[in-house]
């Protein structure tokens, strides 16, 4: 039995939880998600705590079910109260970002403007200087895939630095090549 799957979910005051059959929704402050349980799973409320209980305790795919479905359910509710934050800095010079609307325009170096469009409940806002980028929503998936996303139009390249990068993350620098010594073999004349 999962160790994991056995502690109830703490629902707080401000959050809903609803369980119709398989469907678990929760709306808090800053949104509302909604996730299938999958069947050999059940999910009880009672007491403002969600129990995830595993009737065919045997199995190895429910065994592997009962604790991704209680954690799925904590992020949920744990989204819906203070959200998840994502930070991203943009590094290169003439690299800018800046939110139109419900597009994110981005200046790379490339010879065109990507322009990304934000997805629902995810909010995008960047410096004034157009360098640092911070993407918000009640959905941790959702916050880690738009981060992923932007972040591959531009990866940090090794050498320069150049590049989207996370706040936390540390890019391996390399040296370039060098030259050899001038009266180093190569080149030929005619």
């Amino acid at each position: 039995m999962s160790r994991i799957g056995k502690k109830p979910v703490e629902v707080p005051a401000k959050v809903q939880v609803a369980i119709s059959g398989a469907k678990v929704s929760v709306e808090g402050p800053k949104g509302k998600l909604e996730w299938d349980v999958p069947p050999p799973i059940r999910v009880s409320l009672a007491d403002n705590k969600v129990n995830v209980q595993n009737p065919d305790g045997e199995s190895r795919l429910s065994k592997s079910l009962h604790g991704l479905a209680r954690s799925l359910i904590n992020n949920m509710v744990k989204g819906v109260t203070d959200g998840y934050v994502k930070k991203l800095q943009i590094q290169g010079i003439g690299f800018k970002a800046a939110v139109k609307g419900t597009k994110l325009d981005l200046e790379l170096g490339y010879s065109h403007t990507i322009s990304y469009d934000i997805p629902a409940q995810i909010q995008i806002t960047v410096t004034p200087e157009g360098t640092q980028l911070t993407i918000e929503g009640p959905d941790k998936q959702v916050v880690g895939q738009v981060a992923a996303e932007i972040r591959g139009f531009y990866p940090p390249e090794p050498y320069k630095g150049k590049g989207i990068r996370y706040s936390d993350e540390q890019v391996r620098r390399k040296e370039g090549k060098t030259v050899a010594g001038a009266s180093g073999g190569g080149g030929g004349g005619k």
